[in-house]
């Protein structure tokens, strides 16, 4: 089961729409706080709906914990700043998908301890600063699904 790591999320409806990506793919959401807004949003269940329910989703109190209790995930950030496009690694089911606050995204020493081959980015213009949270992680899993044959989905 492929996870998506949301650190420090801050913007109601791009979580709702990722909690319905996983509900609709399979993936497991991990998020990990402080988060900008709390899971019963009015804003988070609008852009949710009703998938909530049909979603495991575990919430950390910080990245040390986060890490404590996933140490056999194999992770990858996504970030403006990574050198290795999205669609050049192999993808393997258990891995994880780590994407950054919307105003700010992942802080360098988390990049760091990912090391710059497991910092992927998505091709854009250049003149762009960067795509739309819940955009960027459902081209991302979808590459992740693609590469697995696209698992238990018809």
């Amino acid at each position: 089961m492929i996870n998506i790591v949301l650190y420090q999320p801050e913007i109601p409806p791009n979580t709702g729409n990722i909690i319905r990506l996983c509900a609709n793919t399979g993936a497991r959401l991990h998020l990990i706080e402080p988060m900008g807004f709390v899971l019963d949003d009015t804003r988070l269940r609008r852009a949710g709906l009703d998938y909530r329910e049909m979603v495991n989703v575990t919430r950390y109190m910080n990245w040390d914990c986060f890490m404590q209790a996933n140490p056999e995930m194999r992770l990858w950030a996504v970030s403006t700043r990574g050198t290795t496009r999205y669609d050049q690694v192999e993808f393997c089911g258990n891995d994880g998908l780590l994407f950054g606050p919307e105003t700010r995204g992942l802080p360098d020493d988390i990049l760091q301890q990912m090391g710059q081959g497991h910092v992927l980015r998505l091709p854009m213009q250049q003149s762009s600063r960067s795509l739309n949270l819940s955009n960027t992680v459902a081209i991302v899993l979808y590459e992740t699904l693609r590469q697995l044959d696209f698992g238990m989905l018809s």
